[in-house]
């Protein structure tokens, strides 16, 4: 972040500075563990604990001043009064945002926007110094701090934009104001608090609504809802379920990408090279483009055709796209590969949905030897839960693996829907109750060498398992 006053900040946030020292911040952090140099420590009362109780650490830290909704006895440092300090957070990132002179690109969808976030950044990367999302900073919280942490030097932001509610992705796109969108697929994630895929298409689509004029607009061609996006004939994006009302700023070009020809832009002769990524032709609007990349599954293909139109856009050359999708990397958590012996584990386990989890399951078909699948519960489904699991069992089912391994209540249906499956080709089905159950007989139920899938959401804590593999 650029050098700013405290006391501009506090103006900017419509709080009152107490302890004024005349210092500048140099970014933001809502963890005192990770307080540094310059920064603004954002307290706010969390689900678990007072922020409140720890500015005393955040300052021996580094952090020159904090946000605060009251001042506690014994704190001097600079402090910000404010009624809401998530509000003051996204109020000063949005006027930061505005200052520089960048190119934003937000990234949203119900699947695979970390992993577009990567690819499009590796692509970017080759032409421009590009900032972008880390780890889950991707919320009401993460996004503004990311913002926050752009630097004087930076060309291009990628930003992940991750909501569960209405409304939510109108702040981060007000925070973000994007010049590039792009939605990856309209899924089943949150379900429980948007109702239907319509709704989850009103709630991403409320970024269009703070998009800097002229933005490009980039979604999944084949995806039966995106497909509905149209621009209007002033240039305003529209669809039959969006309220057109709100969509009041004009989009320089709507882009379709997939794998179909009749997108603008698609993927053709696509070969799997199993664990070693994928080689495709890249179909341009004005080039082909022979390309591949090294991390497995088709749906990363699909990723990576996003990031390609997006750079062209950004005016990135063929041989500079060819460079940043071959060095394109997954992070922990999103289908990435840990060398486990003679076999692999596949470490799908950050996030789940039914979508996602189908993709996942072909992803194990890829490995040779012993296979063997470990699902866990998908959360934040909504009143068709159960269904989701049992599909997500009959699915399974007709694969050949050695083991499945279901973990946690709702996987109970995963379970049974393995087990119903007429067609099943699976050799053993084994459903635990729990996290703890399956690291306590992992050593027992894993043998070495074996190519693992682990998949589930977050919630489950799989990740816990995956270290304990990686120690054997």
């Amino acid at each position: 972040m650029k050098k700013m006053l405290i006391s501009e900040a506090a103006k900017i946030m419509g709080g009152k500075l107490v302890n004024d020292n005349g210092g500048y911040i140099t970014g933001g952090c809502i963890d005192s563990r990770k307080a540094y140099d310059g920064c603004l420590f954002v307290a706010f009362n969390g689900e678990n604990t007072d922020g409140h109780n720890y500015i005393k650490n955040a300052v021996e830290g580094g952090a020159s001043a904090a946000v605060v909704n009251y001042v506690p006895e014994g704190i001097t440092c600079p402090c910000i009064i404010v009624k809401d300090s998530i509000k003051a957070l996204q109020d000063l990132a949005e006027y930061y945002r505005k200052s520089l002179d960048i190119k934003v690109v937000g990234i949203s969808g119900s699947v695979g926007k970390t992993s577009t976030k990567e690819i499009v950044a590796s692509v970017l990367a080759a032409k421009y110094k590009v900032h972008k999302t880390e780890g889950n900073y991707n919320n009401e919280i993460g996004l503004p701090l990311t913002v926050l942490d752009i630097s004087e030097d930076d060309e291009i932001a990628v930003l992940e934009m991750g909501i569960s509610d209405f409304g939510e992705m109108r702040v981060l796109s007000k925070v973000a104001r994007p010049d590039v969108c792009i939605l990856t697929n309209i899924g089943q994630a949150h379900l429980e608090a948007l109702g239907t895929r319509d709704g989850i298409l009103k709630a991403k689509t409320e970024m269009f609504e703070y998009m800097n004029p002229d933005a490009a607009i980039f979604v999944w061609g084949d995806d039966d809802k995106l497909c509905t996006i149209k621009l209007d004939e002033n240039g305003y994006p529209t669809s039959e379920v969006l309220d057109n009302s709100k969509m009041k700023v004009k989009c320089s070009k709507l882009v379709h990408y997939g794998f179909e020809s009749t997108n603008d832009i698609y993927a053709a002769d696509i070969k799997s090279l199993k664990l070693a990524g994928s080689t495709f032709k890249l179909v341009l609007s004005d080039s082909t483009l022979d390309a591949g990349i090294k991390i497995i599954g088709e749906h990363m293909v699909l990723n990576a055709i996003a990031a390609a139109g997006v750079a062209k856009h950004l005016n990135l050359s063929n041989e500079e796209i060819f460079e940043g999708l071959k060095a394109a990397d997954t992070i922990s958590g999103r289908c990435h590969l840990i060398k486990f012996g003679k076999g692999y584990i596949i470490d799908d386990c950050y996030n789940a949905s039914p979508d996602s989890m189908k993709q996942s399951i072909n992803l194990l078909d890829m490995g040779e030897g012993v296979r063997i699948l470990i699902l866990g519960d998908m959360l934040e489904l909504g009143d068709e839960t159960e269904k989701m699991h049992y599909e997500i069992g009959k699915y399974g089912a007709t694969h050949s693996f050695d083991k499945a391994i279901l973990v946690g209540d709702l996987s109970g249906c995963i379970y049974k829907g393995i087990m119903d499956s007429e067609d099943r080709k699976i050799k053993e089905a084994i459903h635990l109750n729990s996290t703890d159950e399956l690291l306590e007989k992992l050593d027992e139920l894993i043998p070495d060498d074996s190519n693992v899938l682990f998949k589930a959401s977050n919630g489950m804590r799989f990740k816990l398992a995956i270290e304990k593999l990686c120690k054997r």
